[in-house]
């Protein structure tokens, strides 16, 4: 068995994006595609001196074109700013496939009642052994409800699955790299040490959910939003449910779990919505001491200046928040963030309610006749609060303390183009962004010109 195939990372993570523009490749990136290409579309080292030069650039381009097309990019052949992103990504060390996919020779665990037994080798200083033990029990769990495979943890001898913590050089022919790259590597179904996973201690956080997905068989997928697609962002493992993709491939192995009450949904758990999803219609946006805030149901993605993106449940952050919030926005000057869910409104001070709080839509001046406020976005500024009702809107001048006079006034009337209810509302680098179901709508900060149309997660992992 070719193991050097079967090597990859288990777990969903923070994404880290550290790429900017590129006009030209410098010669640090060359040399980390030309890392990457090896690594994960089995570019070959050249000798022939006579061609090298010339037969190393075609193939280069050409394993371009074939990552480009895999992350579903424009195929240059270049080395452009989008898949020089791509390549910056902590991931998977196997190479890239289509759709869900299994190793080479389709190796799973052939006991007789589908029994797979692991066993937690030692530990890491960055957990908890109650929340490694809970983590590693939950992160089964994930497979086996949409299998028959059921997990059961030993304390010694050896596991099918053998799990274990260590950094650089520890045990195997696969070395970790320090903080970043390769987060963890698992090997597939086989004997010795074929389901192991090992985690780089360098790189690990409590954040990570351990998916056991590669030790079971499984390979990549080219699915946006599948648990097995090479980068991923962080999902809570309580609410988390696993990707049609996902269970499509795990069910071509082993069959599905015909135990009905395992598979029944939680009614009390509410579902992980998934930023790939094209008909994704976020509740909410805003920004918050320089990151930004993409709100849906009880959850919300946290993006950092770096680009970094992690999926949180909202009172894990504002205890005292209302979930499936309605509209958000940030006055950096007061310090306070804004909550809108029907005819309340909650401030924040970082993540602490400010007494007083909540309060009715009446005390920004609104009518009683507005039920709910469908957007929100303050312009730092002018100290302008934009309050959207569906397809009017009002200016709250947030230092007097008192509507504008003038509004309501009609969406479009302001930002031209847009003829649909505003859905949420921020404001990034001088543009300002408003959303309408699943597109979005890029204006001028002051301008107010229209510049283009985007889908709404452009700002999110996919």
């Amino acid at each position: 068995m070719r193991i050097h195939r079967q090597l990859c990372f288990l777990a969903s993570l923070v994404l880290v994006i550290r790429a900017g523009p590129i006009s030209q490749p410098s010669d640090k990136d060359e040399a980390t595609a030309e890392h990457y290409l090896k690594s994960f579309y089995n570019l070959t080292d050249l000798t022939d001196e006579t061609t090298a030069v010339r037969r190393e650039a075609s193939q280069m381009t050409e394993k371009l074109k074939e990552m480009q097309k895999f992350f579903g990019f424009k195929v240059t052949g270049k080395l452009d700013k989008e898949t020089m992103e791509m390549m910056k990504k902590p991931r998977c060390g196997v190479p890239d496939v289509a759709a869900y996919s299994t190793f080479k020779g389709k190796p799973k665990w052939q006991t007789n009642k589908l029994w797979c037994f692991y066993r937690i080798v030692n530990y890491t200083p960055d957990m908890s052994v109650a929340e490694v033990d809970t983590s590693m029990e939950k992160a089964l769990q994930v497979w086996a409800k949409v299998t028959p495979l059921k997990f059961t943890r030993i304390n010694r001898g050896t596991a099918d699955i053998m799990i274990s913590f260590g950094t650089r050089y520890h045990g195997d022919a696969y070395p970790f790299d320090g903080p970043e790259g390769t987060l963890a590597h698992a090997f597939a179904p086989s004997p010795a040490i074929g389901g192991d996973a090992h985690f780089d201690d360098d790189d690990f956080q409590k954040f990570f959910i351990l998916v056991f997905g590669h030790s079971l068989g499984l390979s990549h997928s080219n699915v946006r939003g599948a648990l097995m697609f090479p980068t991923y962002s962080f999902t809570s493992p309580d609410r988390f449910s696993l990707p049609s993709d996902d269970i499509r491939g795990i069910q071509s192995l082993y069959g599905p779990n015909k135990d009905r009450t395992l598979i029944q949904p939680d009614p009390n758990v509410p579902t992980t919505p998934n930023a790939c999803d094209p008909n994704l219609i976020l509740d909410a946006v805003t920004t918050l001491r320089g990151e930004t805030m993409f709100f849906k149901d009880s959850f919300f993605w946290r993006r950092s200046p770096s680009r970094s993106v992690t999926q949180l449940p909202i009172k894990s952050f504002w205890a005292s928040a209302p979930d499936n919030i309605d509209a958000a926005y940030e006055d950096p000057v007061q310090d306070k963030l804004f909550f809108f869910k029907g005819r309340q409104v909650w401030a924040f001070n970082g993540i602490s309610l400010v007494p007083g709080y909540p309060k009715t839509l009446s005390s920004f001046g609104l009518p009683s006749s507005v039920r709910k406020v469908s957007a929100a976005v303050h312009v730092r500024s002018s100290g302008k609060t934009l309050l959207f009702i569906d397809k009017v809107y009002y200016s709250y001048d947030a230092r007097a303390k008192k509507m504008d006079r003038g509004y309501p006034q009609r969406v479009e009337s302001g930002f031209s183009e847009m003829t649909g209810a505003v859905t949420a509302a921020h404001i990034s680098n001088g543009y300002i962004y408003l959303y309408s179901g699943t597109n979005v709508y890029e204006f001028g900060l002051y301008s107010k010109k229209y510049l283009r149309e985007l889908k709404n997660n452009f700002f999110l992992p996919c």
